[in-house]
């Protein structure tokens, strides 16, 4: 907290601060103690409020319930107060879309900022009311996908993530205690979310909790044809502090899922479904879970997977969660011991990083492609030179039918703009690569071009104290990524003296590096694969016959 003298900074001002603070990390302390339980669905109870007109502020405004919070937030509030005398512990924001791209489509889009901090406002008041020191009240920004696919290219990450950090400002400067990222069908427009949450609590000097919830479809998959599984090593890369899924079924069809995150996830677990799946009965939105059955499946989950924070999406009314609460509110979290698996994954599925067995030797073996590789491969260089994509795109599919489980795509080539490359390049290997990616390229700058593509987690390649391990060295601004974009790193065993030669060498710069990259830029022992660099005899140069026996040596 920056704190200034008296004449230039109202005391209120800091005690805002340091109580948001301490309601942030008292939101955490609470799911760690007990079930959590959520509100119920702001559209369902707007839709039973016979909405006119009038109450949007005019025709051309009808349906954007966002700006409900500013045309009627009396309204708001009373639906916040029905949820916390229910019996929830958290209420959402009325800001689902109140961001540029959903608020684009009524004219509006300037008014994000606004409108989030007055949906912030409303809930907190109500929340502050129904607070008390023995059950505090909690109130969760919502933020929603918005109608625009970044995989697809519908719109860029960095500008959906921009737009994301303009609606947290909002929703931080109106006193949220924690971000719930929903109802996300792709993992580069959640990425961009999560993305723009950090810069805003960067720029105001505040840390809240991150829920970051993903939808599946009936298919089983998000809307790309993303697995659970690879939804769960993307987003548990990016650090949130709760995984979850809601919204698109019920709770039903969510317990396979669920299985998979109680086997796995580090993190705390939630789930907001619908109440059943939807359907129209006499012109009119239905589902068709009966409050009891849906607290029946909400139990299950909370008793067989260790669900933790609880609450309804779509059709669940203030009954539903009145019994939610009374059903699993007092309950303590039931005890999980998650197995994470660590490993890179595409858009569609993940691939786990081989593991270590009793003798030291790594149990599995990792294929890497190298034909999307310029430097390795003539055929995808003059591909690439002529701006023959579909070419490029068959050579990566060539290499996975081959059994490749991950490719490495390098466009670096004299004379030409590699981010231009990398982008026309990942763009498409994004969706059109069923396996994931390494980014392979001297310059970081190319790389993050890569990465501003990748819904999934991909591998840097490479960082090295080649020169150092300074501010603005090659070393600081790969791991500086990695951190940023959820990414692995290949580090090669190379310092300011040059590529290591001996056995000793080799582990003192590993040991350098591995220390750096978890002390000084948070990531994991696992997020590290390590390049010992051996060359073959057939180089003919007589100093480097001695890297095979010390790679041996090393291994």
């Amino acid at each position: 907290i920056r704190v200034w003298d008296a004449e230039r900074a109202p005391v209120a001002l800091v005690i805002m601060s340091v109580n948001s603070l301490s309601s942030a990390s008292a939101y955490m302390d609470l799911v760690a103690r007990k079930v959590v339980v959520f509100d119920g669905a702001t559209g369902t109870w707007l839709q039973e409020q016979d909405l006119t007109e009038d109450d949007y502020g005019g025709a051309e405004f009808d349906g954007c319930t966002d700006i409900l919070v500013d045309t009627r937030p009396d309204l708001i509030a009373q639906m916040h107060s029905e949820y916390f005398e229910a019996g929830a512990d958290v209420v959402e924001t009325d800001s689902f879309g109140a961001f540029a791209v959903p608020l684009g489509e009524y004219g509006i889009a300037e008014r994000a900022r606004e409108l989030s901090r007055k949906a912030a406002e409303v809930a907190r008041r109500v929340a502050d009311e129904y607070s008390t020191p023995e059950r505090p009240r909690f109130v969760a920004g919502s933020m929603g996908p918005g109608t625009k696919c970044a995989s697809l290219g519908q719109i860029r990450f960095e500008e959906l993530r921009d737009m994301y950090a303009e609606q947290a400002r909002g929703l931080l400067e109106g006193g949220v205690d924690l971000f719930i990222i929903e109802t996300q069908f792709d993992l580069l427009g959640l990425k961009a979310a999560m993305g723009g949450c950090r810069i805003a609590m960067s720029e105001q000097g505040r840390e809240v909790p991150i829920q970051a919830q993903v939808t599946i479809e009936l298919t089983g998959q998000m809307l790309p044809g993303t697995e659970i599984g690879a939804a769960l090593v993307a987003l548990d890369a990016l650090g949130p502090d709760v995984i979850g899924i809601n919204c698109a079924t019920g709770p039903g069809e969510m317990s396979e899922h669920l299985r998979h995150l109680s086997a796995h996830s580090r993190v705390p677990i939630s789930c907001l479904p619908n109440a059943g799946l939807p359907s129209v009965v006499d012109g009119k939105m239905h589902y068709d879970l009966s409050a009891e059955d849906f607290v029946a499946h909400q139990t299950r989950f909370v008793e067989d997977y260790g669900v933790g924070i609880v609450g309804g999406c779509c059709g669940t009314t203030p009954e539903y969660i009145r019994q939610l609460a009374e059903a699993v509110g007092e309950r303590e979290p039931s005890t999980r011991e998650p197995d994470f698996e660590h490993g890179a994954t595409s858009i569609y599925s993940p691939v786990t990083f081989p593991t270590a067995g009793a003798e030291g030797a790594a149990t599995e073996l990792l294929i890497i492609g190298e034909r999307t590789n310029t430097n390795g491969s003539k055929a995808f260089r003059e591909a690439m030179i002529e701006g023959d994509w579909d070419t490029c795109v068959q050579m990566a599919r060539d290499q996975v039918r081959e059994g490749a489980h991950i490719l490495d795509v390098c466009v670096d080539y004299v004379g030409r703009d590699g981010t231009i490359d990398m982008d026309e390049i990942a763009s498409r290997f994004a969706t059109q690569s069923t396996v994931p990616l390494v980014l392979d390229s001297t310059e970081p700058e190319v790389m993050e071009a890569g990465l501003r593509w990748l819904g999934g987690r991909a591998i840097l390649n490479s960082a090295n104290l080649e020169d150092g391990e300074e501010e603005g060295s090659r070393l600081d601004r790969v791991f500086r990524l990695a951190k940023t974009y959820g990414a692995a790193v290949i580090c090669l065993l190379i310092d300011e003296k040059g590529q290591a030669r001996t056995l000793d060498w080799k582990l003192e710069i590993a040991h350098r590096i591995h220390d750096l990259a978890v002390n000084r830029y948070g990531l994991e022992s696992a997020d590290l694969i390590f390049d010992p660099l051996t060359f073959p005899l057939s180089t003919g140069d007589d100093d480097l016959r001695g890297d095979a026996i010390a790679t041996i040596e090393l291994s």
